[in-house]
């Protein structure tokens, strides 16, 4: 039997999902790959084969060397949601979490960490506010990673948090 790959990856929203070959539901760090063997949920088996490392997104096609589509679905798995009691103190988190160099979901309400026992008393050590929940996983992309096209870099913007002028 020949090996079917997948060499090209169709962004969420820029195919018709619903003409999906098969589906293949991965965590993190199933969908942060360059090349890999996979079997999909409906036992479709096939080679992904990227020219770099690339995260693949919940939505996202992988075309088949025989023209079919398997789409990528994001598992859910163990997450801590941090917030805090306002954007400075988020932002101070974020830091924290930054300078520790752990993979993190960014959005102007919270941050989403895989679960992990020694950050997360250290994050409530500084005053966080912290959930066990069970989610989908997409942290944001290195400095230095490039997007597999332009709609993987405008889906994951920067976190900005709004300047305070003294005496206002």
């Amino acid at each position: 039997m020949t090996d079917l790959f997948a060499r090209n990856v169709l962004s969420a929203g820029a195919w018709d999902a619903a003409h999906a070959a098969d589906r293949i539901t991965l965590d993190y760090e199933g969908r942060h790959r360059r090349r890999y063997r996979y079997r999909a949920d409906g036992g479709l088996q096939f080679v992904l084969d990227l020219a770099q490392t690339t995260l693949l997104h919940d939505g996202d096609g992988l075309r088949l060397d025989d023209g079919r589509i398997v789409l990528v679905r994001a598992a859910p798995e163990a997450l801590v949601a941090v917030t805090a009691s306002d954007t400075d103190a988020l932002v101070k988190l974020a830091w924290h979490i930054g300078n520790r160099h752990l993979p993190a979901q960014l959005s102007s309400e919270r941050i989403l960490i895989r679960d992990d026992a020694v950050i997360v008393d250290m994050l409530c050590g500084l005053g966080a506010r912290v959930e066990k929940i069970v989610a989908p996983f997409t942290p944001e992309r290195g400095a230095y990673a490039h997007a597999h096209d332009d709609h993987q870099a405008a889906a994951h913007p920067f976190v900005f948090a709004a300047e305070k002028v003294l005496g206002h």
